[in-house]
């Protein structure tokens, strides 16, 4: 019972965590996070900048084909969302811009990202439903669960491919060794081959 609620209390802390990176933006520079997301999931982001006269600040998201899932110019703050079609690693970038000959401040850029569980809307959930809040807790565990679970599930199918790409590297490796092995042999038998045919051509050996 005991590991029971103790359970439960992870969970619920889980849910309730915030991931904010803070990045130091110089004048004409790109910083970017990457991030790698399963499929079917949905991604929300949440950006907020110091202020700095005069620096124009773009951010774009994209996928690893380079394809744009969103993108603003001349930020302040803002949100964005999208849905991953697929598993792969995707990149947030701020993109700072001073005109030339003008200096400028180091601004900072504050980004939080969430996906899954942490990305849901349970407020809306609970005016819709008219659910209760412990209703909505439950809710949340409810979800906290199913995406632990399929968590588990992706990171055994990640392992799968792992050790098949091993075994399928090893056995490579295994024949091109004999392979190689092989081609030595061939080689040292014809240098022989070849030289005591050369002695003999000489007459230095009957």
């Amino acid at each position: 019972m005991y590991l029971c609620c103790s359970f439960c209390l992870f969970l619920i802390f889980l849910t309730h965590s915030v991931d904010s990176l803070m990045l130091q933006l110089p004048p004409n520079t790109r910083r970017c996070l990457k991030e790698e997301i399963e499929k079917k999931v949905l991604v929300t982001g949440e950006y907020e900048l110091s202020d700095a006269p005069g620096q124009r600040t773009d951010i774009i998201v994209t996928d690893s084909r380079g394809q744009v899932l969103f993108s603003r110019e001349n930020i302040d703050k803002g949100k964005f969302a999208f849905n991953t079609d697929e598993a792969d690693v995707f990149e947030v970038c701020f993109i700072t811009k001073m005109p030339a000959g003008q200096g400028g401040m180091t601004r900072e850029a504050t980004l939080s990202l969430k996906h899954g569980v942490e990305a849901k809307s349970y407020e809306g959930l609970q005016e819709v439903g008219k659910l209760k809040p412990l209703e909505i807790e439950l809710q949340k565990l409810e979800d906290m669960s199913e995406a632990i679970v399929k968590d588990f599930a992706y990171m055994r199918q990640r392992e799968e491919e792992m050790r098949d790409t091993n075994e399928s590297t090893n056995t490579r490796v295994l024949y091109f060794s004999i392979f190689s092995m092989c081609c030595l042999l061939s080689l040292a038998i014809w240098q022989v081959w070849y030289l005591r045919r050369f002695f003999k051509a000489k007459k230095l050996i009957e």
